[in-house]
């Protein structure tokens, strides 16, 4: 192997590349000013001291080192990124995870079923959302099987991040990886590429979270649970069914629906005939007022989950964009005194009243029918523009805080559509995955799933810089020889040892910093040594570019490797050193599992 010799263009490089690792994990500077500062002093310092190519032409210029915000890897993450968005905001997440839910609450096995739900969703969305909704589903399925929570939010994260590495989009370091091929002359992967050794990884990586993780993690008392959440302040609410709503046909157990969970029922009214507990022999029919006691976050899940179910003012919502939110009734209001029928109060506006709370004692009567009071807390239903008009009605007090926008379940067949549509596209070749991620993302606002402001608000201003600046590091790395210094180091450190465990060390190495620095970085900087090191050891550097795959998303002795470990740290209250403990473990069983079939599948001896 030909000797590379260090250059000034390689310290200046690797000291810009040092201090924005350490400033990285220090976290005493935002993310977003460090990712500029680094792109500003690369742009700087190889304008006064150019790395001039066999042309005389400047090798990293203002154009080359900005490239990456342009990047079709990261254009493609953050169209993918406002797809994900379309489905959560469409609900149809909720929904699946619900269905998951109840198909194995009763059963131990059902976290086994959701954690592998977990990792084949993770493989098609960014991993954010799909953690996000099923945080929920894992405290209550540990409710249920009165399990701590702790023992089952770090392998929620763990297996998005084992789904993630088995397709091309299944997290944005697969796609960082793949562009940095075709910045060192290497063809692009493929959806599928490294799919078969990704399903592998991630099933024996999956054994291991499911029956170990749960077992060696500490367990602690959390903050969040269910059933501190039901026991929370609850408001009466008049619900109207309809032929198609699931409680057609069905009777009270002990004064509880079973379609209707931590609800209160106070009243049923049927035409001009009013029914009060005990409802003996009572069946839901058709048209049915019920009229119920329950938390906030109860009945939104009901009015979403069964769409034959509507609350008061629901007939005359339309499509769109929905926010829910709390309005207390000032002292002053001229609501005080008038019932919700007399004050008009949708007309007036444009938002349902879906209950009320008031503090002295419950109500039983129709929504409509009761008279309001000063300090009535009144639960809105509108369009959120509607909604942001109480700010300056002098009549109720919006709580800025509780507002909350709705999934629009209206729109969640043609999400859906689009989403699969977009995986077809990729997935067959028909597009390239940039383009198909892009029109995706165009067609979720342009159909009305999401609005412009919706759409941008999933954009990560902290993703769109790192991306970017990791980028111009790659490019800084493999223009100055960087990457080829740092391949020959490590072969000359390997001594007479072969390809195969030059790829096991390799991976190992990336594996370890990529808890330490961000796994984005990690993609970015060592996919150039990667195709260095199998150029110079005669081998397909895409075999050492797929190590760079795994390896940078073994991000799980952590909490700050990737970004799902942070948000299970409070509803797990884990520490750091929880992390460590199950972590460590799993990146051992990766790397062990990745050097016994990589050589294998690969061909190399």
């Amino acid at each position: 192997m030909e000797a590379v010799i260090f250059t000034p263009h390689m310290a200046l490089a690797y000291g810009v590349i040092l201090v924005a690792l350490v400033l990285y994990m220090r976290e005493r500077v935002p993310m977003e000013l460090t990712s500029l500062g680094v792109v500003a002093a690369f742009m700087i310092l190889f304008h006064l001291f150019p790395v001039a190519g066999s042309d005389g032409v400047n090798l990293l210029d203002a154009t080359r080192l900005l490239e990456g915000f342009a990047n079709p890897a990261l254009v493609t993450v953050l169209a993918l990124l406002i797809i994900g968005e379309g489905l959560v905001r469409t609900g149809i997440l909720d929904r699946a995870s619900q269905i998951i839910f109840r198909v194995g609450r009763r059963s131990l096995l059902s976290i086994g079923l959701v954690l592998i739900v977990v990792a084949t969703v993770s493989g098609f969305l960014n991993n954010i959302p799909v953690v996000v909704i099923f945080i929920p589903i894992m405290q209550a399925l540990a409710d249920r099987l009165r399990q701590p929570t702790g023992g089952l939010m770090m392998p929620l994260s763990f297996a998005a991040i084992l789904g993630g590495m088995t397709t091309l989009i299944g997290s944005s370091t697969n796609l960082l990886v793949s562009s940095a091929l075709v910045e060192a002359g290497e063809a692009p992967f493929a959806f599928f590429d490294f799919t078969v050794p990704g399903l592998v990884m991630a099933g024996v990586g999956l054994v291991y979270v499911i029956g170990v993780v749960p077992r060696i993690l500490p367990h602690r008392e959390g903050p969040i649970t269910p059933s501190a959440e039901g026991a929370g302040r609850q408001f009466i609410a008049q619900i109207t069914v309809s032929e198609n709503s699931a409680l057609v046909g069905t009777g009270p157990v002990a004064g509880i629906f079973p379609n209707m969970p931590a609800m209160t029922l106070r009243m049923i009214q049927r035409g001009n005939e009013i029914m009060l507990p005990p409802f003996e022999d009572v069946v839901i029919q058709p048209g049915d007022s019920i009229v119920v006691a329950a938390t906030r976050k109860t009945l939104t899940e009901v009015l979403t989950g069964d769409p034959g179910l509507l609350g008061a003012g629901d007939e005359a919502r339309l499509p769109g964009n929905q926010t829910l939110a709390e309005a207390m009734v000032t002292p002053s209001s001229r609501l005080i005194g008038q019932t919700l029928g007399e004050a008009h109060f949708p007309d007036a506006h444009h938002c349902a009243v879906l209950g009320i709370r008031r503090r002295s004692r419950m109500i039983r009567a129709q929504l409509a029918d009761i008279h309001v009071e000063a300090g009535d807390v009144l639960l809105v239903l509108g369009r959120s523009a509607d909604v942001r008009m109480l700010r300056s009605d002098p009549e109720v007090l919006l709580m800025e805080w509780s507002a909350t926008d709705l999934p629009t379940p209206y729109y969640g067949a043609r999400a859906m559509l689009i989403f699969l549509g977009v995986i077809a596209c990729a997935a067959s070749g028909l597009l390239p995955i940039a383009v198909a991620a892009v029109c995706g993302a165009g067609l979720m606002v342009a159909t009305g799933v999401l609005s412009i402001r919706e759409a941008t608000h999933a954009l990560d201003r902290r993703i769109i810089m790192m991306i970017g600046t990791a980028l111009a590091m790659g490019a800084a790395l493999q223009e100055t020889g960087g990457a080829a210094f740092l391949a020959h180091v490590l072969i000359a450190v390997m001594g007479d040892a072969g390809p195969v465990a030059v790829l096991s060390a390799f991976f190992l190495l990336v594996a370890l910093l990529s808890n330490v620095i961000s796994t984005k970085a990690c993609a970015v900087l060592f996919t150039p040594i990667a195709v260095d090191l199998g150029r110079s050891l005669g081998v397909d550097p895409v075999a050492f570019a797929v190590a760079v795959v795994f390896a940078a998303n073994c991000s799980f002795a952590s909490p700050f490797g990737y970004q799902t470990n942070l948000l299970v740290m409070t509803p797990g209250q884990y520490r750091f050193t929880d992390f460590i403990r199950a972590g460590t473990p799993l990146i051992f069983i990766v790397w062990l599992t990745f050097s016994f079939f990589a050589p294998w599948y690969f061909g190399i001896s």
